[in-house]
């Protein structure tokens, strides 16, 4: 038996190794390091999820403002500083009746509490308390409380975003 022969290093696939394992480890570390979803808009337990989110800067005027809150939850929109009326969904039907299946309802220009699903929607409208959303920054706020509870016992979520 011969000697056996040493294979040389390549200096260039060493390196390329090197920098492709420092690449995912940055990756790995990224990600786990990252802030989104619940913990980013940094949401109370009672909200679920709201729109436009919270630092949204490309909102148009006439945009939903959206609030979707846990069961046995209550609340009011302020927008601007104006706080929006709010009428029940299940209030809607001809003369306080439920419309029927495929009946079209004319929705008034108040923030709607669908029941079903515990959400709070309000889209600018002509006419309605918020015609539409100046062009920069504006605010919402959402006063929520247990149904229990009543008002009184209320707590806020403030958030803002930019409209262009």
């Amino acid at each position: 038996m011969g000697p056996v022969a040493k294979k040389r290093i390549d200096v260039k696939l060493l390196l390329a190794s090197f920098g492709i394992a420092f690449g995912l480890v940055l990756v790995v570390l990224g990600i786990n390091a990252s802030v989104t979803g619940r913990e980013e808009q940094q949401l109370p337990d009672a909200i679920e999820e709201i729109d436009p989110i919270r630092g949204a800067t490309q909102v148009l005027q006439q945009s939903r403002v959206f609030v979707d809150l846990q069961t046995g939850y209550d609340a009011v929109l302020i927008l601007n500083g104006i706080e929006l009326e709010t009428v029940s969904l299940d209030q809607l039907g001809n003369n306080g009746t439920l419309p029927k299946p495929g009946e079209q309802i004319s929705l008034p220009a108040k923030a709607i509490l669908e029941p079903g699903n515990n959400t709070l929607t309000y889209t600018p409208v002509e006419g309605g308390p918020v015609e539409k959303f100046d062009t920069g920054l504006n605010t919402a706020t959402v006063l929520y409380w247990k149904s229990e509870e009543g008002r009184t016992r209320a707590r806020s979520y403030t958030w803002t975003f930019t409209v262009v």
